[in-house]
């Protein structure tokens, strides 16, 4: 069905990526691109002082681990690792990337997501490819 899909994926106890990459497995044509793609909010600056010296490169060097891990169940995979404003960084990738199709997880939306809208929301309305939405 499609090219290169981006699996978007999160590591909080909400979103179990499991879902996202059986849709994904499924919806791949044969020797498709996979991205499994995360995106880290940037720390704010007060916040970094909290941290423990050199725990921000240990974390993404962990997360970028599990990305590649994830992605190795795909001929083609490749694990990303970005930093920034989640949905508007999925979209740009996306975009820039020729993705035809997003495979990202939505949860119950929060009193924050009714103000702000969610990640899964934004991408919806704004990606220029098909969006498959697992819940």
């Amino acid at each position: 069905m499609y090219k290169h899909i981006l699996v978007a994926v999160g590591f909080d106890d909400e979103h179990d990526p499991e879902q996202s990459l059986q849709a994904a497995s499924i919806l791949a044509d044969k020797g498709a691109r996979v991205s499994i793609l995360h995106v880290q909010e940037e720390v704010p600056n007060f916040a970094i002082t909290y941290m423990p010296e050199g725990y921000g490169e240990k974390l993404k060097v962990a997360i970028k681990d599990r990305l590649d891990a994830l992605a190795s169940r795909f001929e083609t995979g490749t694990g990303i690792l970005l930093e920034g404003h989640s949905g508007r960084t999925i979209l740009d990738w996306a975009k820039a990337n020729s993705v035809d199709c997003i495979v990202i997880a939505s949860h119950r939306p929060g009193l924050q997501d009714y103000l702000l809208g969610s990640t899964a929301g934004r991408v919806v309305r704004h990606a220029q490819c098909s969006v498959h939405v697992v819940r």
